[in-house]
């Protein structure tokens, strides 16, 4: 037997041995890409259902809520109608109690648009922005010599 021949065959075996653990190697990262699509896959399936679920949910919330709106509305007419009925009553002229009513009305709208106008201030994350404002750099060497 030749001597380079014992070093020729431990070369084969080593080549077999890694190509062996390369081919299993190749097949795990081909076994976890695979599971990972799965995965993506049954999680955007599951994104799908819950915007679909949502959608339907915020569409129902609107009909309920201009229902109510609908609702609310007619039962403050009713109001507005027992009071001028009852201004009426207690010998007011119906022109003067409708004007008064009216008048009501329009002034409880100008409080609400008031409330509305302080309000929509916080609409602009103001706290949020203004921690979010970069510092101009002459307060960046006041605060270090500080």
């Amino acid at each position: 037997m030749k001597p380079n021949a014992a070093n020729d065959a431990t070369i084969e075996q080593t080549a077999t041995h890694d190509e062996s653990i390369g081919s299993n190697a190749l097949e795990d990262v081909q076994s976890l890409w695979y599971e990972l699509r799965g995965l993506i896959y049954e999680h955007l399936q599951l994104a799908a259902l819950e915007t679909r679920r949502a959608g339907e949910s915020l569409v129902t919330m609107l009909i309920a809520g201009v229902l109510v709106a609908v609702l609310l509305i007619g039962a403050w007419l009713g109001i507005m109608v027992a009071v001028v009925l009852m201004l009426i009553e207690q010998g007011m002229v119906a022109s003067a109690a409708i004007l008064l009513a009216v008048a009501g009305n329009l002034l409880i709208a100008l409080l609400l648009c008031g409330v509305i106008r302080r309000k929509s201030h916080y609409l602009y994350y103001p706290s949020l922005l203004s921690s979010l404002k970069p510092i101009p750099p002459t307060h960046r060497h006041k605060d270090k010599s500080s």
